[in-house]
């Protein structure tokens, strides 16, 4: 009898002497969930490798359904991501990969959006020398903004408040309080 993780999941399996690829682990999944789920889409993954067990996989989805996918901020995209990195930890818990699934630039679209209000808050905080605050974000878009906040030295940021929508604080770093016009 096995435990409920490899009910769920799966366990590793062989297939002729050879022990499973991730990719073929990712279409097993996707294949099955989207038959189960009858959704009418296909799907291409592809596959970069960043060193010795460690990958980038981008996963993008397209069919009749492809409206489906994104609706609701994409939450049935996000769905798919979560339960196919959840499988790929289990079955491969030595691996390091980080996965994005995606439908016609849906993700491009987010990210730009959550962009274009960073850049407008930074002008503030920038031009006033004062903290301000984003708006409450779900933990993958309060991700991509502190990264895209890091890249600017002369600000911070931090994630305020409880629970899994949280405000993101965008302050000057130390020594960029006021915007220097001598440089």
């Amino acid at each position: 009898m096995g435990t409920l993780f490899e009910k769920i999941f799966g366990k590793k399996k062989e297939k002729n002497g050879e022990v499973e690829s991730i990719d073929s682990v990712v279409r097993e999944v996707l294949e099955g969930t989207i038959r189960r789920a009858d959704i009418q889409a296909g799907f291409e993954i592809k596959k970069e490798e960043l060193g010795e067990n460690e990958w980038n996989l981008t996963v993008e989805m397209q069919g009749d359904d492809e409206e489906l996918l994104t609706q609701k901020d994409g939450q049935l995209l996000d769905a798919f991501q979560l339960l196919v990195k959840r499988v790929l930890q289990h079955r491969f818990p030595e691996a390091r990969v980080n996965l994005v699934v995606d439908s016609g630039g849906f993700r491009d679209g987010v990210n730009q959006g959550l962009i274009d209000l960073v850049e407008k808050l930074k002008e503030v905080v920038l031009e006033k020398g004062k903290s301000v605050y984003c708006r409450a974000l779900p933990p993958k878009d309060r991700k991509f903004v502190h990264q895209y906040v890091a890249q600017d030295e002369r600000l911070r940021s931090r994630s305020v408040g409880e629970g899994l929508y949280k405000k993101i604080k965008i302050y000057p770093s130390k020594g960029h309080e006021r915007n220097e016009e001598a440089t």
